[in-house]
């Protein structure tokens, strides 16, 4: 790890940024699977991952997907990369606007000439069904749920089927969102709570910024198994017009918005 790059507000991010951040990802994941470890999940939000921004780019998750499946694939795994379909029936079936498209464009991506896609490397659906005996591994692209619909059943069932196969959610977005009638807010919701944290986050990172801000950037918060989480300040140099993280404390858990606040603040626990 270099450190945390600067400039992440410019948008494209240069090649060289996006694959220290593969890089990071890649070393993590590949350590907890070593471990021994068979639900995680992968969460980071630079802005060009952040579906809450104008600056989304598809193509920036499509890419760390595809460093993942290769880098297992790379090790002798058959990776199925597995992308949420159509939810609910009629009037109500939909999927989320940030997946529209997504399997479309994994299947023309480029794999590389070593044939490695098609055998090592599939993509599928989420849901039990998709599990296939061959499978070593799943890799599976922003699971979340959809207004009025959840995705929790059919990763639940892919989960359950897959067994001991570890599991790699990237980017999830689990939390519920309310139907028409409400009820995707009250009847099994502490199930789903407990289902969707049973995935153990073997990296982080989030940029921080000011409340209610999307500039300037305050500090990041990264985690990269098996490490404790970092809490870095940028810091600007007026001089040589330049930025700089400096970490500020080590967690070994989440911090709290309280907990971050406090260091910032330079106050101790």
């Amino acid at each position: 790890w270099r450190g945390v790059p600067t400039r992440l507000n410019c948008i494209p991010h240069s090649r060289e940024i996006r694959q220290q951040f593969y890089e990071d990802v890649l070393r993590a994941t590949k350590q907890a699977v070593k471990d021994g470890k068979t639900r995680l999940k992968v969460e980071i939000n630079i802005p060009e991952l952040n579906p809450e921004t104008d600056v989304y780019r598809i193509g920036t998750l499509m890419e760390l997907v595809r460093a993942l499946a290769l880098a297992f694939a790379d090790d002798g795994k058959r990776v199925k990369v597995c992308v949420q379909g159509s939810m609910g029936q009629g009037a109500s079936a939909g999927m989320p606007l940030q997946l529209a498209g997504t399997r479309k464009i994994l299947e023309l991506m480029d794999w590389g000439v070593d044939g490695a896609f098609g055998t090592f490397i599939k993509i599928g659906s989420i849901g039990g069904k998709e599990v296939e005996e061959e499978d070593d591994m799943f890799v599976l692209v922003a699971p979340q749920n959809a207004m009025g619909n959840c995705i929790i059943d059919d990763l639940k069932a892919l989960t359950d089927a897959a067994s001991h196969r570890p599991v790699v959610l990237v980017n999830p977005r689990l939390k519920d969102l309310p139907s028409s009638s409400g009820v995707m807010q009250t009847m099994g919701r502490d199930k789903r709570l407990e289902y969707s944290g049973s995935f153990e986050s073997c990296y982080l990172f989030r940029l921080l910024y000011y409340a209610g801000t999307q500039y300037p950037i305050m500090g990041a918060l990264r985690m990269s198994y098996p490490s404790e989480y970092e809490l870095y300040k940028r810091v600007d140099d007026e001089t040589l017009r330049t930025e700089k993280y400096n970490m500020l404390a080590k967690f070994e858990r989440l911090p709290s918005g309280e907990e971050i606040n406090d260091a910032f603040e330079g106050k101790t626990r």
